[in-house]
């Protein structure tokens, strides 16, 4: 996502990512890899449950969920790190979501 970030922009979508870490450990993650999107402290957990990502180990199973203006989900894929959707599908689905 990094390194496609201005294809990302282009669609006009807001890009977030949620976690079960501290406000602290979001900064230096994102300082440390150079993240241009925001990362959202869910230190108790609430987004991850709403959102039904909470990982058997207790913290957020990766995923890349899009959410329609109205709060729908449009696209949903449950991500494990050699498994994930590439730009171009995740691209294809915020702008599906937007249509």
């Amino acid at each position: 996502m990094r390194d496609n970030w201005t294809d990302y922009e282009q669609t006009g979508a807001v890009v977030a990512g949620v976690s079960v870490g501290s406000v602290e450990s979001h900064k230096k993650f994102a300082e440390h890899h150079g993240l241009p999107q925001t990362l959202l402290a869910d230190e108790k957990g609430e987004v991850t449950r709403l959102l039904n990502v909470k990982s058997f180990l207790g913290g957020s199973q990766r995923a890349v969920i899009v959410i329609d203006g109205k709060g729908v989900i449009r696209y949903r894929r449950s991500v494990v790190p050699i498994f994930r959707p590439g730009d171009d599908e995740v691209i294809k689905a915020i702008r599906d979501a937007s249509a």
